[in-house]
């Protein structure tokens, strides 16, 4: 599934196409939404926003379409005329003269009034989003120590949107070894030393996937990485889908555990902990 940083660049490349644009078409391609066909036509496009996996666009007319990509959404911008991707399923498309924004796959796509948004069953749960500046590690410390997360698994609610919005399993995965943490490890039993580096680390490193194009590892490792002959996918991670390769810090094979219903790669020496 795409995570926050992933979302916030297709953001940024949908808001570039289309964004004080007017819509010259707008077409929903599933059954249950074909009613708002033409009611978004000639409209301005005022806007285009993520907040952490979720995309919001804002119309001149007071709605937004709503859309969350799950696990095979994917957004696409495209000339007149052009069909991207012509092995998925085309679910949205937002017309305007010179470009179009392209969502395919997505299941997920509704159309709110704008006024009504922070209504919205996912919205109105989602956390501080990692990536919006505004969001500090003194505010993460706080949630973490608080009532509905203390005494959590970090393993098991880091992906929680509730908790912050935009983490998803390979930035769970990296902060946590970043950090030195096992996914079994609660926030009450931490240091105010760890709890400060888990929060720092839950912010910087979402924010240098978004710079980076998904690049969690060590910057300088991971170009150097490349220029030895390793792929992006092979170079970009410190722990995530690296088991049986070893730790970049100690050397030790990176192994996988499951934890919170999806796989966890970490390294056993730097981050273990005797339950």
């Amino acid at each position: 599934m795409p995570e926050g940083p992933e979302i916030r660049r297709a953001r940024d490349e949908i808001a570039a196409a289309v964004e004080g644009r007017v819509a010259t078409r707008v077409v929903f391609y599933q059954p249950a939404l074909e009613q708002w066909n033409g009611c978004f036509d000639g409209e301005k496009i005022l806007a285009v926003r993520n907040r952490g996996k979720a995309m919001l666009t804002h119309f001149a007319n007071g709605y937004s379409i709503y859309s969350h990509n799950q696990l095979y959404g994917r957004w696409l911008v495209a000339g007149p005329g052009e069909t991207p991707d012509g092995k998925r399923q085309l679910r949205l498309a937002i017309h305007t003269a010179g470009r179009s924004a392209l969502l395919y796959s997505a299941s997920d796509i509704e159309v709110w009034p704008t006024g009504d948004l922070h209504n919205h069953p996912f919205l109105k749960k989602q956390g501080p989003d990692v990536l919006e500046q505004s969001t500090v590690a003194e505010d993460v410390c706080r949630r973490l120590l608080c009532a509905g997360y203390s005494r959590r698994q970090l393993g098991g609610f880091l992906t929680d949107q509730s908790f912050v919005a935009g983490l998803g399993n390979y930035l769970r995965c990296e902060i946590l070894f970043a950090a030195g943490l096992h996914p079994r490890q609660l926030p009450c039993d931490l240091s105010g030393e760890q709890c400060r580096l888990l929060a720092e680390k839950m912010l910087a490193l979402p924010r240098q996937s978004y710079e980076t194009g998904g690049i969690t590892n060590d910057i300088h490792r991971a170009e150097k990485l490349m220029r030895a002959g390793h792929s992006f996918e092979q170079a970009r991670f410190q722990v995530f889908r690296r088991a049986g390769e070893p730790c970049y810090r100690c050397g030790s094979p990176i192994i996988q555990e499951k934890h919170g219903g999806q796989v966890c790669y970490l390294c056993p020496d730097c981050q273990g902990f005797a339950s």
